[in-house]
């Protein structure tokens, strides 16, 4: 099976995105994981796919698979690649698009100078719809790991994010508490694990430790998740700038019951094709 493919990058969160519209592609979880691999594969965090729509009141069907090969129901920087891609390949005149994904709607929206701007929905706050085991919601949890207890907090952008504040971004213990806070048994389906650290009400440094792929350059949807767990904790205000390792997000919430917006650039590095 020969697959033509394009890589593309949301600030150095990088992809394979692959148009199951125009050609025939399916992977299983090892070629996923082989493709992922950065010496022997093409290498990527996510593997991005591009399908019809499944529905009448939607454009396209958006599916995201880590490099470990499992699917997973959301991501920003994948997003807004996958809103480009669309444009950029012409299968959309549109430049304010919906898209189906595995937790629902979202509307991204190419503005002139290339960004993208993605409303991520609804951020799920109850510990059920997260999911993470709790009794009740609140903006901060105490957890147990290895004796010692942590205090976070737990936020949903139609995937699991756990967030914990940090005094000093550049010694965050994230290649140590990342994998042991990814699979605590509090969070059943596993999760992606934040570490913030507020500069003021308006500005944040953001490192993330994705499920199923490990630190990654850039998350978006950890992105959305830091700036609503900051501001249920009454630390940052509705507008935030998101600084990551591999750039900045530009982050909007306007509270409970409102959506999160998100903007921020999306990259084409370069097309290929790969035999399976």
């Amino acid at each position: 099976m020969l697959i033509k493919f394009t890589k593309m990058h949301g600030l150095g969160n990088d992809f394979m995105v692959v148009d199951t519209i125009s050609q025939h592609a399916h992977l299983r979880p090892e070629q996923v994981r082989k493709l992922a691999d950065r010496h022997f594969g093409i290498g990527f965090d996510q593997l991005l796919l591009v399908e019809p729509p499944g529905r009448p009141d939607v454009d396209f069907r958006y599916r995201i698979f880590n490099a470990d090969g499992t699917e997973v129901e959301q991501c920003g920087n994948g997003a807004r690649c996958f809103a480009r891609y669309v444009i950029d390949n012409k299968l959309t005149p549109k430049t304010t698009m919906r898209v189906e994904t595995n937790t629902g709607i979202i509307e991204l929206t190419v503005t002139p100078d290339g960004r993208v701007l993605v409303d991520m929905g609804l951020p799920r706050l109850q510990p059920m719809d997260i999911p993470f085991v709790a009794e009740q919601m609140t903006a901060e949890y105490s957890l147990e790991l290895n004796g010692e207890e942590l205090i976070v907090s737990a936020v949903s952008i139609g995937n699991p994010h756990c967030v914990l504040l940090t005094d000093d971004i550049k010694t965050a213990p994230v290649e140590s508490l990342g994998p042991l806070l990814e699979c605590h048994e509090r969070f059943p389906e596993k999760v992606n694990v934040g570490f913030m650290e507020i500069i003021h009400r308006r500005f944040v440094h953001l490192r993330v430790f994705e499920r199923g792929v490990g630190e990654t350059m850039a998350c978006g949807t950890g992105a959305c998740a830091a700036v609503v767990a900051g501001q249920l904790r009454g630390l940052l205000d509705s507008k935030v700038e998101v600084k990551l390792p591999g750039g900045n997000l530009q982050i909007e919430w306007l509270g409970e019951g409102h959506s999160v917006m998100m903007e921020g650039p999306a990259t084409k590095v370069f097309e290929g094709q790969v035999r399976v």
